[in-house]
């Protein structure tokens, strides 16, 4: 709508869409818990330093946050970094914000969603959550659309190891599967290099592995019904932001279409809200059940095992006080015989 209509004027340019669309950005989103180097590692991405990325022991990234460059070869690459979304401590309500602004800043589709995970930090069974509440708020096919990135290259480097040679060497079998339920996309990358030649070429092979991902997808990048919605929702957000009368004065007839649309809005952003907080409750009660079967499963275990130390403690009572009465027997048999030795003597 780039023109006067019915007495308004709506903001936009159609030269700009053709532009945007023309360009065809990669977009690209980090998930993965605090600390992982998600932040450094869009950093790494961009060839330059525009997420705010420092050594802490709470989130450095706060909130979702939309950065983009264009490579060498003219391609134009946007990175949503987010803040630590499925970690366990943050609250639904956090979680679903970032979730609405995550999608609002990617809102036309995803090419590539980056699990980020630290090659130096054990893999937890909080992160095996994360990864299951990943799936649960973006449905089951996204793991068409992931490639696990791990950072650490150089400390892996400084061990003498590969990335394979640290999946088979100790990875749990949950993070096994996951790599390969992901088509096996998987690359190693060290934020902390200088040497700006191999910065480049580990940017390099990420953009192949991404765009073997996007051919495989026929080009398409993923959406999803959430993804739908926000699209719906930043159009709406938008028209009612941009509307504007002809005149420069307000008109009843504006008046009430402005109000329409942000009746509209708001009816709409409170559907996408319960949307995602059904999504996010469902994965909330998938992983209580996973620990409450892994709780049971471990308490299974240590009675069993308390079962076994008990019979065990009781074995060894038993042996202990057979060997006291064969020890007392003997003494008694030594004592008869010394007795008969002494009789036979005198006689």
């Amino acid at each position: 709508m780039g023109g006067e209509e019915n007495g308004f004027i709506m903001g936009g340019s159609e030269l700009g869409d053709d532009w945007e669309l023309a360009a065809s950005p990669t977009t690209l989103v980090l998930v993965g818990r605090t600390g992982n180097g998600k932040s450094a590692t869009g950093n790494s991405i961009l060839g330059k330093r525009v997420f705010i990325s420092k050594s802490s022991p709470s989130a450095v990234t706060s909130t979702c946050e939309l950065q983009s460059t264009t490579r060498h070869d003219g391609r134009c690459i946007r990175v949503v970094d987010t803040p630590g979304l499925f970690d366990p401590a943050q609250p639904p309500e956090f979680i679903m914000e970032e979730i609405i602004k995550c999608l609002h800043l990617a809102k036309d589709g995803v090419h590539g969603l980056l699990l980020v995970l630290a090659s130096r930090n054990r893999f937890t069974p909080e992160e095996e959550a994360a990864v299951e509440t990943i799936q649960t708020i973006f449905g089951d096919k996204v793991v068409n659309y992931m490639i696990v990135l791990f950072t650490g290259g150089d400390d892996l480097e400084e061990s003498g190891q590969t990335l394979d040679d640290y999946l088979s060497e100790g990875a749990p079998e949950f993070l096994k599967s996951f790599v390969k339920k992901c088509g096996n996309r998987k690359i190693l990358f060290d934020n902390k290099t200088k040497d700006k030649s191999a910065k480049e070429l580990q940017v390099s092979e990420l953009m192949n592995l991404i765009d073997d991902m996007v051919a495989a997808n026929g080009g398409i990048p993923y959406t999803t019904d959430l993804f739908k919605e926000a699209q719906e929702l930043a159009a709406r957000k938008q028209e009612s932001g941009l509307l504007r009368p002809a005149g420069g004065y307000l008109t009843k007839d504006f008046q009430l279409m402005k109000e329409q649309l942000e009746k509209t809005y708001k009816e709409q952003l409170d559907q996408f809200k319960v949307m995602v907080e059904d999504r996010i409750r469902q994965s909330g009660e998938n992983l209580e059940r996973k620990l409450m079967v892994e709780m049971e499963a471990r308490e299974e275990i240590e009675r069993t095992a308390r079962m076994d130390k008990e019979k065990a403690e009781a074995d060894i009572r038993a042996l202990r006080e057979a060997l006291e009465r064969a020890n007392k027997e003997r003494e008694e048999f030594m004592e008869q015989m010394k007795n008969h030795s002494s009789k036979c003597t005198i006689l």
